[in-house]
């Protein structure tokens, strides 16, 4: 499966780096692209094993905002 997350407070490279690697610790996660420019991330990842709310809490535990 594909998602794409729109998160508020990315502004440099330490935040891509910091959401990136909170989400590709997640298991099931396959892939991670992270878009500063646009805010947004791509996931690829198997829905068998982690949840849409799980990605968010994760990069919330980070300290940036998802939205929707």
């Amino acid at each position: 499966m594909e998602l794409t997350l729109e998160v508020n407070g990315m502004t440099c490279g330490q935040c891509e780096k910091a959401v990136k690697g909170s989400l590709e610790k997640l298991e099931g996660v396959h892939g991670v692209e992270v878009y500063l420019d646009s805010g947004k991330v791509n996931v690829t990842y198997d829905e068998a094993y982690v949840t849409k709310s799980l990605m968010k809490e994760a990069i919330e535990a980070q300290g940036y905002e998802p939205v929707g």
